[in-house]
């Protein structure tokens, strides 16, 4: 079953709404350069950590200058997993994988994922803008994704302007490892619906 990531959690409530849902992972971001209604400071981010119950996979979605800084914002807010964005390069990843402590993801898109093929523990593959940054609430090329996932060794989760409406397609043309979503399931910006989150998780297992 395609597992589902909720990302861009910033209250307990959407914490629970997320878990609530059958959500295999929330996702906190903090540390990144963009401006995101869905940014958290890392005292909020390591609040929200502690909260998150057994099972529930935690993810720091963050934006380091550095291999040290990452690990500096982990030690900090105490995730089980971290999602890199922006400018590390491969040999920077992997040594991020080596130094983290926690399974490393990277955001990458369809035109670089094969530069970063096992210098993480998963691939991100989204729709990113120019610095890096996902969140565009934009869907890229599934097929060409679907391929680009079956010459990768690394796991794929599949990321950009997916809903409730299109996950499930999405999830039957490319076959990731996991979806991942946040203002595709928002009530406004920066705060989920439960009701779409529901329907994301559901849609998302609905095909293999």
């Amino acid at each position: 079953m395609t597992r589902a990531k909720i990302c861009g959690i910033t209250t307990a409530e959407d914490l629970r709404t997320a878990v609530a849902a059958g959500a295999d992972a929330v996702g906190l971001i903090a540390g990144v350069d963009s401006d995101t209604p869905r940014s958290v400071t890392p005292e909020q981010a390591a609040e929200l950590a502690r909260a998150a119950p057994p099972f529930a996979t935690t993810v720091l979605v963050t934006m380091p200058e550095t291999p040290v800084a990452a690990v500096d914002l982990l030690d900090r807010v105490g995730p089980d997993a971290v999602q890199v964005h922006g400018e590390l390069s491969p040999a920077e990843t992997t040594r991020l994988s080596t130094d983290a402590g926690v399974d490393v993801l990277r955001a990458v898109s369809p035109g670089t994922a094969a530069d970063f093929d096992d210098a993480a523990d998963a691939l991100v593959v989204d729709s990113l803008d120019e610095s890096g940054a996902g969140g565009t609430g934009e869907t890229h090329d599934w097929a060409r994704t679907r391929e680009l996932a079956a010459s990768l060794s690394s796991p794929v989760v599949l990321a950009g302007g997916l809903t409730p409406v299109n996950v499930a397609d999405a999830v039957e043309t490319v076959r990731p490892f996991a979806v991942d979503v946040a203002s595709g399931v928002e009530a406004a910006p920066g705060r989920k619906d439960p009701d779409a989150v529901s329907a994301f998780v559901r849609e998302a297992g609905v095909r293999p």
